[in-house]
């Protein structure tokens, strides 16, 4: 029997020759969410922070064409972007971060739908990262736990006595310019 191997294409061939790939892909292309659940993280995905991520699905993109300079195809190209999340109904936040964030953006959201725009760049491309990021900042700021509570403290008898202090100084500095101008 004649062997056929070399009728397969040269790259076929190597391939095989070659160790198997490794099952999971690398660790800076893998996360994980909030919940749980464990996934490859696309280019077009939203990384708000740590493992939570926006999924590239939930996204709804739309284009015209953005004022300001463009050279020779500004009536033509649609370069300006926006970029909407519908924050409401996502899957991809917890409820207890969701409601958080609809607490913190509710000025800016319309519907339940948060909407980012960038036109500061002449390309598509540029527009598309600068909306991205601009989102992710907007969800990691909206999404950061409160801060503290202030616990009431009571100033100390050295702070107290520092202001009386003052206070006596100055009104002596005062009643030292009204003696001067009833003398005149």
């Amino acid at each position: 029997m004649r062997s056929t191997s070399f009728l397969r294409p040269r790259r076929l061939r190597n391939r095989r020759s070659r160790s198997p790939q490794p099952a999971t892909p690398p660790p800076e292309t893998r996360t994980t969410s909030l919940r749980g659940h464990a996934g490859p993280v696309d280019q077009d995905d939203v990384r708000v922070r740590g493992g939570l991520v926006v999924p590239a699905r939930e996204l709804r993109w739309r284009f015209s064409r953005a004022s300001g300079p463009g050279g020779q195809s500004v009536n033509t190209s649609d370069s300006r972007v926006e970029l909407s999340y519908d924050l409401a109904r996502s899957p991809a936040l917890p409820p207890v971060l969701r409601e958080r964030a609809l607490r913190a953006l509710a000025g800016r959201l319309a519907g339940g739908v948060l909407t980012v725009a960038a036109s500061e760049h002449r390309s598509q491309l540029r527009n598309r990262e600068a909306a991205r990021e601009r989102l992710a900042a907007l969800l990691r700021e909206a999404l950061a736990p409160p801060p503290r509570a202030r616990r009431p403290t009571r100033p100390g008898r050295g702070a107290v006595e520092r202001r009386l202090q003052d206070k006596r100084a100055r009104s002596r500095t005062k009643d030292l310019r009204r003696r001067r101008a009833g003398e005149e």
